[in-house]
């Protein structure tokens, strides 16, 4: 699959099995790229498919100039921002939170199934979000400099230099086992 534009071109011409075929490949991938900003996982499913049914539901706002997968990203970028603008100005407090919190504790230890893993998961974390961001999307999501860049709002210089910084910051934190991880 190019990303997706092939099977996007599909379901405009009317292949509704092009519509399954781009959910199978890019929805998980947008829901742990939402979680990024959210923390909670069941509101980063309800973002990524409102993403997505803005995809499908408005079908010629996708123009082709970049990937199909950074198109969805940046739709989930945004929704993303304006859920976390609107549950700021409500703050309600569920009593489901707790329940949700220990579901994605247990998601995290069922992904993170070695020691290395969890050492360079923590590392992350203490990174800048920038930082963290240019590195999820360049090394977990697979896009290209320009597409991050894209993403990120940001020019591919300063994704290079994103990069560097999280490397070097990543090195030291995690010492000599750093040096075989990266």
């Amino acid at each position: 699959m190019d990303n997706g534009a092939s099977s996007y071109r599909r379901f405009l011409d009317g292949d509704e099995s092009a519509m399954d075929e781009i959910m199978r490949e890019l929805f998980f991938p947008l829901v742990f790229f939402v979680n990024r900003y959210l923390n909670d996982l069941p509101a980063a499913e309800d973002v990524a498919m409102d993403a997505m049914t803005e995809l499908f539901v408005h079908k010629r706002r996708y123009h082709f100039k970049v990937s199909l997968k950074t198109y969805v990203f940046m739709l989930g970028k945004s929704r993303a921002l304006n859920y976390l603008k609107h549950r700021k100005a409500l703050r309600e407090t569920e009593l489901t939170e707790a329940e949700a919190l220990a579901e994605e504790s247990e998601l995290e230890r069922r992904a993170l199934d070695s020691e290395r893993k969890r050492a360079v998961n923590a590392a992350l974390a203490r990174l800048p979000e920038d930082q963290r961001m240019a590195v999820h999307l360049i090394y977990f999501e697979e896009l290209s400099y320009e597409e991050a860049a894209r993403v990120m709002r940001k020019d591919r210089k300063q994704v290079d230099n994103l990069l560097y910084r999280a490397k070097k910051s990543l090195r030291a934190m995690l010492g000599e086992e750093g040096e075989e991880l990266l």
